[in-house]
């Protein structure tokens, strides 16, 4: 196997990948043989994969990759047996959040991690196959809204966000900057961001339609606002640890007056906490190795990792 392989991991943890953490916060008899089929949203990836790291002794090392940021293994021959040279990119998956959704109600999946819970589509679907599923948060995220570097505009209240995207709020010189056109973007249906964005920024509110500026990528946000006097938003720990774009490139705003941080996503004050979800089909066996790790990442066990991919843990 290619040393040079890339796994979707995040920064600062790369030290605690070995087999030693393996022993002291594992599961009992997890091996690459039965680890469970993993998928989840884009923001996620790299938690997933810090978890496989973790629990089955996978070294490795952070480096840069083409778009975003990646990890990639130091010693995949040794860690990694021969019949599971490709584990990392088969057993781990990362299908976006409605992906992964679908992945899980259609049995292509067995454990998913994402920012939200099922959309109404979602529930739609599993309805029909007579699916339900357990959802459970884990950890908490700062939902961020993102502006141009040299946009003058610090914070928003909550009202103005809403009043931007329903198309009342036009021009940033209306909320305290510059007389500039607002470009706003926005993210596809059944996204992860796009649904955690309606649910607790939006309510009851139904934004505009704004066909021609949908990014299709999250990482695509970064360079659009780079070159455009707009705002879109993101979740923090993917705009911080994986599409590494520092304030310096890309800032986030305040809203209501308070920045988005570890403090105000600890004690509530930030108005947009979204939260990671763990998600399993509730028929699944209590003693399977799915099950056994939808339990462990509950656990206090988890909570380093958590930490590191940018989290909140519970």
């Amino acid at each position: 196997m290619n040393k040079m392989l890339f796994v979707l991991c995040a920064v600062g943890f790369c030290t605690s990948c070995n087999k030693e953490s393996k022993d002291t916060v594992g599961i009992q008899n997890i091996s690459f043989e039965n680890y469970p089929k993993v998928d989840g949203s884009t923001s996620a990836r790299e938690l997933n994969t810090m978890v496989a790291c973790n629990l089955l002794g996978i070294r490795c090392a952070w480096g840069p990759g083409i778009i975003e940021s990646r990890v990639w293994c130091t010693h995949c021959e040794e860690d990694i047996p021969d019949a599971y040279s490709n584990f990392l990119w088969e057993r781990i998956q990362t299908s976006q959040t409605h992906g992964a959704f679908m992945n899980l109600i259609d049995g292509n999946a067995d454990i998913i991690l994402t920012h939200r819970t099922m959309s109404f589509d979602e529930k739609v679907h599993a309805d029909t196959k007579g699916v339900s599923l357990i959802e459970t948060p884990i950890a908490s995220d700062a939902f961020v809204f993102v502006v141009n570097v040299n946009n003058p505009v610090k914070s928003l209240t909550v009202e103005q966000i809403q009043k931007i995207y329903t198309g009342e709020i036009t021009n940033w010189s209306e909320v305290g900057g510059n007389n500039a056109e607002i470009k706003v973007f926005t993210r596809p249906r059944n996204s992860g961001s796009e649904e955690v964005f309606r649910s607790i920024v939006m309510k009851d509110l139904e934004p505009l339609d704004f066909p021609e500026s949908v990014i299709t990528g999250m990482a695509g946000v970064f360079p659009e606002l780079r070159d455009a006097d707009g705002i879109c938003y993101t979740f923090n720990a993917y705009k911080e640890l994986q599409a590494t774009a520092p304030d310096s490139y890309v800032p986030k705003i305040a809203i209501n007056g308070v920045f988005p941080n570890e403090t105000t996503v600890k004690n509530r004050t930030y108005p947009f906490i979204s939260e990671v979800h763990v998600a399993i089909r509730s028929d699944v066996n209590r003693n399977s190795m799915t099950y056994k790790l939808y339990d462990w990442l509950q656990t206090n066990n988890v909570k380093p990792i958590l930490t590191a991919c940018g989290f909140i843990p519970k």
